[in-house]
Formats: structure tokens, C-alpha cells, sequence
């Protein structure tokens, strides 16, 4: 398993710092744990694959520890999805990564990305969590179930009940239930209403993070993309022509504005990263080959699920307990019977999904499964009962974790999304304030812990070699940017 986990460098005044990728951290486009997502101010912190919880959170731990020690004294890390003070879409700087060809690409990838949703969107952090199976684990599986597939068919049955059942995810660890106004300036559209002078939250939501004005595919799908989960040629399919359909909306900013590249090309997806999803099945790519390419010709290696909302009450945003669940869940959607998804059921999913994240905590509320209206704490109660079961082959610790956890099914008021509202309405302050407390308690208590010196020793070789690796990949060009491009998109 690993963990990436993103969060915005803001300033001592509470907006989004202005100061480029410290250089004390290394070079973000070759750095394999410290690197930079939409925004230069954006960090992602990413652990290697680790057998278990506790090495995961270690390193997760003493990764974000050296981050508050390297900072400037003038920044901090914002410990939650939705962002700080933002002052608008010029304040929000799109990362850089060099002068290279492969450098230049990320950065007009996000230069598109702003150019189609807006940068404000992007500022929004999460936490994915990576997971793979044995093969050997799965080919037993297999031979136990009577069900003969291959890993890849496994991975993806595994996939679409991540799909069917994933609402649970924010319902139970949803922790953005409400976001500074300042996100929503000059939005027009939206159904929050207001908290206090600064925040504008829903009363029962767990996740706007995962909502519609969080960062999704609503004009992908209005477009026809829609990702396919029934086989991997089918998933692979899916994201390939949301990659070779032009789209007009897009043709209108155009690829290129007074010689700058204003996105990477006008298609529905510029490339099949653009499609946000709550789960992905991935593969270990090859350097110089697409992902999707690498899915079709390797397989898939693990599965990422995406739907996490850092949790600003706690300090690394997740914890053990709740990876423990994870763990579970993810066994449960391996171990449960996955038929294909139809187009109706798609419709059921994708109408729970915004429930959930709007509504979530709503006292009656009903989701669809299988045609039929079903109340939250039905469906969970049926779920945990399963649930439960996959739990007793972790052992006795995961059983009794995951049945505290599923407690918040017939009791939303443990939910860590009413847990924060209730915070905020006992303190009597808004979102920016209470995520502001946590953000400079955390820094406090970081730098007052011991430091891990083997790994800090391993961050500064791996800040220096990073840097060495950005140059040699920059001294290596030998072709000019516009040629780089064509040359990629015409991989098969």
C-alpha cells in the first residue's frame, strides 16, 4: 500500500503562498516523495509501496515532518481539502517543473486545466490511497470462488464495486462539509448557504470536496465520456475516445494564443489523466510510455482510490485506523460478486454519489441499490455485516476498528464532516479559522518532535540526485517542444 497526499504552502496570513517549489525540497519533476500537483504552491507528499498501515503512516509522518522543517518560517501546510484564502485565479501560481520538453508538458497540462475548469477548482487536496494484492492472493481467490478470471479481470470486478458501493467512503470519512467563501466568488450557481461572514457550508454534507462544485468530469460526461468499468478494454476504450474527440468549447481557447500553449491539444480529455474518478486501476509505467499504453501491455498493478478528503483533525489527514478500514473495504470489493455495471445502475451510482457528498448526514435520507429506495442506515447495516466478516481475516484488531467505524452509519453525528461543524458552531468560527487553529498546531507540534535522522538524511540525497536528474533529463533534449508533443501523441 501507499499514500499520496496533497496539501496547499500557504502564507503566515492565511492566503496561498506566492513563493515558488522550495529549493531545499528538491526538483518536483524527478522527486519520487516530494513533488508539486495544479499549482506551485500545491505539495504532494507520496510513500513508496509498504506492507502495512504503521510503515505506511512512518514514512508519511517523517516526510511531512521534514516538509516543516525545510519550509520557510513565513509558510505553513494546510491541513484540509478545501483551500485557504483564495484571492482569485491570478493568485494561483500553475506549476513549474523546468526547461525540458517532459517539464514543459506538465505545465501546459495544467495551463489547460485552467483554461477549462478554472484554477480555483484546482486547489483542492485529497489523499489517494494505493493498494495492491498479491498474485498469488488473487489466483487463490479464484480457485475459492469458483470464479475463473485473471488478475486483470479480478482487479476490475474489484474496480466496479469500488464504483457501486464507494459512497461510503465520504459518507464515513468525509471532512469538507464546508469551504471559505472566497472559493465561490463569482460562482453563480451553487446550493450552499451561509455558515458565518466567511464560510458557506451545506448542513448535512460530508464531502463537497467529491460534489458538484469539487473537481469532477460534469462536461466530460455532458460530452459522452463516461469511464467504463466492465472489462479493462472497456476502460481503456472509454478514456481513448474522451482523448481523440475534439471538443468545440475547447477548440475555442485554442491550442496556441501569441506562440504560448494554452493546453496540450483541444480534445474532451487532453490526456487520460483529466478524467477524475473516484478509483483507478493502474499500472507500473514504463519511462516514455503512456499510462494507458502501459495498462494494455503490463496489466494492472494496483488500484488507487481517490476519494479521500484530508481530515484537518488529524495530523497526517488519515490515520490507522481508518487505513485498516480501507484495507477491508477494498478486500470486500475483491471477495463480492461484481456483475457488470448497465447504464441504469450508472445512473443509481452517480445520483447516491451526489447525494452523499451534498446530503450525506440528511436524518431519512434514501439511496437507490437495485431499483429500490434504501435508507443509509439499511444499506450500511447490510454492508457492514459483510464488512465485518472480511475484517475477522485481518484479525481481532481490524474487527473491532471496523466496527467502530461502521457505527457512523446509524449515527451520522460521529462522521468527521459533523464532527467539524459541530467544532466550528461550539468555537463559534468559520472553516478558514478552524483549519488555521489545526495548521499551526500541527507545525508547533512537528517541530517539536524528534527528528527521524536516517530519513531525513535519505530526503536531502533524494532532494540532491533530484535535481541532478532534472538537469540530465534537460540536457538530454535534442528535439524543440512543438515536435516533442506530436511525437507523443502519436504513440500507439
Amino acid at each position: 500500500m501507499g499514500i499520496e497526499k496533497e496539501g496547499l504552502r500557504v502564507s503566515r496570513k492565511g492566503g496561498l503562498s506566492q513563493a515558488p517549489h522550495p529549493k531545499n525540497l528538491g526538483c518536483a519533476l524527478t522527486h519520487p516523495n516530494i513533488t508539486t500537483d495544479f499549482s506551485e504552491s500545491l505539495l504532494e507528499l507520496v510513500t513508496p509501496p509498504l506492507p502495512d498501515a504503521k510503515s505506511v503512516l512512518n514514512f508519511l509522518q517523517d516526510t511531512q515532518h521534514y516538509l516543516y522543517c525545510r519550509l520557510p518560517k513565513d509558510q505553513n501546510f494546510w491541513p484540509a481539502s478545501m483551500p485557504c484564502v483564495i484571492r482569485g485565479e491570478t493568485y494561483i501560481p500553475i506549476a513549474q517543473y523546468g526547461s525540458s520538453n517532459r517539464a514543459k508538458m506538465k505545465t501546459v497540462y495544467r495551463q489547460g486545466l485552467a483554461n477549462r475548469y478554472g484554477s480555483v477548482m484546482q486547489t483542492i487536496a485529497g489523499i489517494h490511497f494505493n493498494y495492491s494484492f498479491s498474485t498469488e492472493f488473487i489466483k487463490q481467490c479464484c480457485l475459492f470462488s469458483n470464479v475463473e478470471q485473471s488478475q486483470d479481470e479480478a482487479y476490475m470486478a474489484l474496480t466496479r464495486n469500488v464504483v457501486r458501493y464507494g459512497w461510503i467512503v465520504p459518507y464515513l470519512f468525509g471532512a469538507s462539509p464546508a469551504v471559505c467563501k472566497s472559493f465561490l466568488k463569482g460562482y453563480h450557481q451553487h446550493s450552499l448557504v451561509e455558515f458565518n461572514d466567511s464560510t458557506l457550508y451545506e448542513p448535512y454534507a460530508t464531502s463537497l470536496r467529491m460534489g458538484d462544485i469539487g473537481y469532477q468530469n460534469l462536461r466530460e460526461d455532458e460530452a459522452g465520456v463516461k469511464a467504463n468499468y466492465n472489462s479493462l478494454d472497456h476502460y481503456i476504450h472509454s478514456l481513448k475516445s474522451g482523448m481523440s474527440a475534439s471538443c468545440s468549447e475547447y477548440e475555442r481557447i485554442g491550442i496556441k494564443k501569441n506562440g504560448h500553449y494554452q493546453q496540450l491539444n483541444t480534445n474532451i480529455l487532453q490526456i487520460e489523466n483529466e478524467y477524475y474518478a473516484s478509483v483507478r486501476p493502474k499500472p507500473l509505467v514504463k519511462a516514455g510510455q503512456k499510462p494507458l499504453d502501459s495498462l494494455s501491455d503490463q496489466g494492472i498493478a494496483y488500484i488507487e482510490l481517490r476519494s479521500l478528503d484530508v481530515n484537518p483533525s488529524l495530523p497526517m489527514g488519515i490515520d490507522e485506523q481508518q487505513i485498516h478500514f480501507l484495507e477491508v473495504f477494498l478486500l470486500f470489493c475483491l471477495l463480492k460478486e461484481s456483475p457488470a455495471i448497465s447504464t441504469r445502475e450508472q445512473f443509481e451510482i452517480d445520483g447516491n454519489d451526489q447525494l452523499i457528498a451534498h446530503e450525506g448526514r440528511k436524518p431519512n435520507l434514501t439511496l437507490k441499490h437495485q431499483s429500490k429506495e434504501v435508507s443509509i442506515a439499511e444499506f450500511g447495516s447490510q454492508l457492514a455485516t459483510d464488512l465485518e466478516l472480511c475484517a475477522a481475516l485481518f484479525g481481532k484488531d481490524y474487527q473491532t476498528q471496523v466496527s467502530d467505524i461502521c457505527r457512523r452509519f446509524s449515527n451520522p453525528e460521529l462522521t468527521p464532516s459533523a464532527q467539524m461543524l459541530e467544532r466550528m458552531r461550539n468555537k463559534n468560527q468559520g472553516f478558514f479559522d478552524d483549519t488555521n487553529t489545526f495548521a499551526k498546531q500541527y507545525r508547533r507540534e512537528f517541530l517539536a518532535n524528534d527528528i527521524n535522522q536516517i530519513h531525513f538524511d535519505y530526503l536531502d540525497a533524494q532532494a540532491k540526485s533530484s535535481c541532478k536528474r532534472q538537469r540530465e533529463i534537460e540536457e538530454s533534449d535534442t528535439i524543440g517542444f512543438d515536435e516533442f508533443l506530436s511525437q507523443y501523441f502519436e504513440q500507439t
